[in-house]
């Protein structure tokens, strides 16, 4: 059996070399959808995005948010700079996600606004109610050191978090050679996700 040692940015960056026009997602009851090179040149913006809030490589990133689109944008991004993703149960309350942060050191969280019976908006902010008050990116909370930013998933504006929407704007404007440099530096042997579970996870 022939084993490849590419990596996720590898292999998406292939097909958006061999079938650029090629439909690679799509959200129909959103009317949303993504080429293979435009999911790749979306996937780099938020990358370099990322790395404009302090992300970078090693980096554990959690992703908090039922089926969306970005959620698929956040998983590549982090794995193109050599971050690491951390899926965070969609049914978490808040206790349980104050176990997650703490426990895999989270540096940023990406959330949306939540499921039918919770609200990971009303839970993040009980957890960090600093977010109210503080400049965004400069996050202190002595029950989670290393948080330090916190990002909605999408284009609505909550106090203390950056938004995916402007974080795309930002990567596609600022200069990518820092962006390139990690992207040359990831491997297939990089920790790529992490995930919580009790092993029924498929």
């Amino acid at each position: 059996m022939q084993l490849f040692e590419k990596t996720l940015g590898d292999w998406l960056e292939y097909w958006a070399n061999e079938t650029p026009d090629k439909e690679y997602i799509v959200y129909s009851d959103r009317n949303l959808r993504f080429t293979w090179k435009s999911f790749d040149e979306r996937v780099n913006n938020m990358a370099n995005g990322l790395l404009s809030i302090g992300v970078t490589r090693g980096t554990n990133v959690g992703i908090w948010a039922q089926n969306v689109p970005d959620w698929l944008t956040v998983l590549y991004a982090t794995a193109k700079i050599g971050a690491v993703a951390v899926t965070v149960n969609t049914n978490y309350k808040t206790e349980e996600l104050a176990f997650v942060l703490k426990n895999a050191d989270m540096h940023t969280l990406c959330l949306t606004e939540g499921i039918p019976g919770s609200d990971y908006i009303d839970m993040i902010y009980e957890l960090l109610p600093e977010l109210r008050t503080t400049q965004r990116g400069k996050l202190k909370n002595d029950r989670f050191p290393g948080m330090r930013n916190v990002v909605y998933i999408g284009q609505e504006k909550f106090r203390g978090m950056y938004n995916t929407a402007e974080l795309l704007l930002v990567g596609a404007s600022r200069p990518k050679d820092e962006f390139r440099a990690l992207r040359e530096q990831t491997g297939c042997h990089d920790i790529v996700n992490m995930q919580y579970t009790s092993g029924t996870t498929g």
